[in-house]
């Protein structure tokens, strides 16, 4: 149901690669409350990827992006600038991608070439963006930024490898880019630390299942779902948040606050 929240609202949303992508959510959400949107995705998600078959749904259009190139990501800001007739008042950065998680390298063995590509691409691309929105004047005062991270920023998962330290540096731009575009335009900058999620990138981490699993019973309300995440998404783009900023905020559950639960402790209690 539709309460009209971004209405007249316009923004970008990157990495709607299918369905089961969080950012393919929060794209429909948005529209769903009044926003316009350009979607953006990598150059290989014409391939293997959905984002023109949402944008025909969405009556909109891809700008295509590779978020490693500055030439890329200043097309695209200029490109929806004009498309959208005016600046943003949110941006959605939906992107990660870990070579060494897909070749299955053990973190004891990193190959350091792909982890510098892992952090380029799921981190730096994101002050890189802002760098662009910033140069370009391209957000409203009050306008919203939005990244999404994992817990394994704070706490060891073993199989998340080096996935942790690229939301470590996510987290530290949000907080750190949040502050300098606060002070100047009032533009807010958060990071949402989603639950384990159904999506491509998630289950493509070793134990997804385990993990997800884990997560559910620890958690007292369980996983937090893709449609949950997207909503909580748009609200950080509407007007109800705007002193919201430099903030990383849990959106799991309850997982990042509780020590045990007792879904757990039944697991594991001795039998009488």
């Amino acid at each position: 149901m539709s309460n009209g929240i971004l209405k007249g609202k316009k923004g970008i949303v990157f990495g709607a690669l299918n369905d089961a992508s969080i950012a393919w959510k929060v794209a429909q959400r948005c529209v769903e409350e009044g926003a316009e949107i350009i979607l953006t995705n990598a150059p290989v998600a014409k391939k293997i990827g959905q984002t023109e078959v949402l944008a025909k749904e969405l009556n909109t259009e891809v700008i295509y992006c590779d978020v490693t190139k500055m030439e890329d990501l200043e097309n695209l800001v200029s490109q929806s600038l004009e498309k959208l007739g005016g600046k943003f008042d949110f941006v959605l950065h939906s992107v990660g991608m870990s070579l060494n998680v897909r070749k299955k390298k053990a973190y004891t063995d990193l190959n350091y070439d792909w982890m510098h590509t892992s952090i380029d691409i799921s981190a730096m691309s994101f002050h890189r963006l802002m760098q662009v929105l910033w140069k370009q004047d391209a957000v409203k005062d009050w306008g919203s930024i939005m990244a999404l991270s994992y817990i394994a920023a704070q706490r060891t998962f073993p199989d998340y490898s080096e996935m942790a330290e690229a939301k470590s540096m996510l987290e530290s731009i949000a907080r750190s880019f949040g502050y300098h575009y606060g002070k100047a335009k009032k533009v807010r900058v958060n990071t949402i630390s989603q639950s384990p999620t159904m999506t491509t990138a998630g289950s493509g981490v070793g134990g997804f299942d385990a993990f997800y699993n884990y997560a559910n019973k620890m958690s007292p309300l369980g996983n937090a779902s893709a449609d949950a995440c997207a909503d909580y998404v748009i609200t950080m783009f509407s007007d109800y948040t705007k002193m919201v900023t430099m903030q990383n905020l849990f959106h799991d559950g309850g997982f990042s606050n509780t020590g045990i639960s007792s879904d757990l402790m039944d697991d594991f209690r001795d039998p009488e």
